[in-house]
């Protein structure tokens, strides 16, 4: 397969990769002759060939990306790319092709979110277990939905579904884009198609984000869902849109704000709530105690983010964070900017403001 890009190879000299393909003797100590300095060239070749062309991306964009990422040079030929680069990139860069092949094989698109999230998980022993299953035979981690199959795409959400099996409470805790409430919201879906729970339901404090919105016309329901649109995306991409109408009309599906929680058992149900940051003490407390019967609650929020007047000292989160951490049968899960799954620039954007507010 030709590669394409802006200019030639010929044109790209070997100085202008990342500390790369120089035979210029190391300065220093020994710094500067570790594993990760040794030069390496690996060769891979893939049997499957009908996939190569989604493996290796239009215009091989996806090989461009992982050289980008990894300061490695990726060559491409028929079945076969040739790997050169620092000895810890190379095997990097090689499993993570590996794990976009498996994931081909499996069914699964490969997108530049998928590339990136493989590249961040590069790292992690736990890379080709999220595809074909740990060696001990269990199966690989993922949830079904009607819609599409969902992997993990950061470390820590592989511990973070695990949890939503495992666990009855779960505290999702940490920055925007880290797939709390997607994630969540996806499994919750698996469990009411698979009747494990009967009911769906969907909560967040309707507190304004720094803005005043006045008054909103419509019935209630419409005074609300601006509110709960994020809830309402999440679930649309899992399932198709008839039947969330469907389920919503039946009662099976229930987006509310937290404020309707009150006075009620949720039994034989997948609770959700979302922006836990923005709740009071109280209606932390008051929904908590919801929790019924053969039901799992999971409870999304960064602690660092609040839009309550009183900051957040006010925080419902953070004070059931400081109160259930160790509780048995409650599971929390903190996310760092490391897992944000969107375009890597929002995890920079992240990253810039919590360093300057911390």
């Amino acid at each position: 397969m030709a590669r394409k890009f802006s200019r030639s190879h010929e044109e790209a000299t070997r100085s202008d990769w990342p500390g790369a393909f120089r035979n210029d003797p190391p300065r220093g100590d020994s710094a500067r002759s570790s594993d990760n300095q040794r030069r390496a060239r690996i060769e891979i070749a893939f049997e499957e060939q009908t996939v190569l062309g989604a493996l290796f991306g239009q215009f091989d964009q996806n090989l461009v990306q992982i050289e980008n990422r990894m300061g490695v040079y990726i060559s491409a030929r028929g079945n076969k790319a040739v790997i050169e680069g620092p000895a810890d990139s190379v095997a990097r860069a090689r499993d993570v092709l590996k794990g976009m092949h498996q994931r081909l094989l499996a069914g699964h698109e490969v997108d530049a979110g998928a590339v990136e999230s493989l590249i961040m998980m590069s790292n992690e022993p736990t890379l080709e277990g999220i595809i074909t299953g740990a060696p001990d035979g269990a199966p690989p981690i993922m949830i079904r939905t009607r819609k599409k199959t969902i992997v993990p795409r950061s470390a820590t959400q592989i511990e973070y579904m695990r949890a939503l099996v495992r666990d009855d409470v779960i505290f999702a805790l940490g920055p925007a884009g880290t797939g709390k409430t997607y994630l969540a919201v996806a499994q919750a879906v698996a469990q009411l198609i698979s009747g494990s729970v009967q009911r769906l339901i969907l909560s967040r404090p309707a507190v304004e984000a720094g803005e005043r919105l006045g008054f909103l016309p419509g019935d209630m329901k419409e005074k609300v869902d601006p509110y709960l649109r994020p809830l309402y995306d999440a679930l649309y991409d899992c399932m198709p849109p008839e039947q969330v109408e469907r389920r919503l009309a039946s009662g099976e599906i229930e987006i509310a704000p937290i404020a309707f929680m009150r006075g009620r058992t949720l039994a034989d149900a997948f609770v959700i709530l979302d922006e836990a940051q923005n709740t009071t003490p109280m209606q932390m407390k008051m929904f908590l105690t919801r929790f019924g019967q053969n039901s799992r609650m999971v409870i999304c929020g960064d602690p660092k983010q609040t839009d309550l007047p009183g900051g957040t000292a006010a925080s419902g989160l953070n004070d059931a964070v400081n109160r259930l951490s160790g509780v048995e049968g409650i599971g929390m899960v903190r996310f760092g900017v490391a897992d944000v799954v969107r375009h890597p620039i929002v995890g920079r954007i992240v990253e810039a403001y919590e360093g300057k507010d911390g």
